[in-house]
């Protein structure tokens, strides 16, 4: 008799057992905030990232074109009127930094993006692209 009322209880158990297999309610709702709070957090930094590799290939289209091989003024122009087709607003002729290593012009842009987040929670980003890249 004995055995048989271990063998119930063990039946029983593993019953409940299979009836309890996979994610809680809980445990759902917070890998579901985990990942929207991840998707919110990639939709605002993603457009910083995108800005610039678009100034990154915008450096690299003037070098291919000779447009680095002018005065300092040419070259602000030439990255003025590029930039009209690009849209970048975070970059503008003013913060190009025109040097020369050797025989060849190295422009350099440097700057940082601050995006904020929730409340006083803010990522600060610090770019910094060049056509010798």
């Amino acid at each position: 008799m004995a055995s048989n009322s271990v063998h119930a209880r063990n039946l029983d158990g593993a019953a409940s057992r299979r009836a309890q297999q996979g994610i809680s309610l809980v445990r759902a709702l917070i890998g579901l905030i985990v990942v929207a709070l991840l998707g919110i957090t990639g939709a605002k930094v993603i457009p910083a990232y995108t800005e610039y590799a678009s100034v990154k290939k915008l450096l690299k289209s003037m070098e291919e074109a000779g447009e680095t091989k002018g005065s300092v003024t040419e070259i602000r122009r030439a990255f003025e009127r590029r930039n009209v087709i690009e849209g970048v607003t975070s970059v503008t002729k003013d913060d190009l930094d025109i040097t020369k290593e050797g025989r060849q012009v190295v422009v350099t842009a440097a700057w940082s993006k601050k995006i904020p987040i929730s409340g006083n929670l803010s990522f600060c980003l610090d770019f910094v692209a060049t056509n010798r890249d």
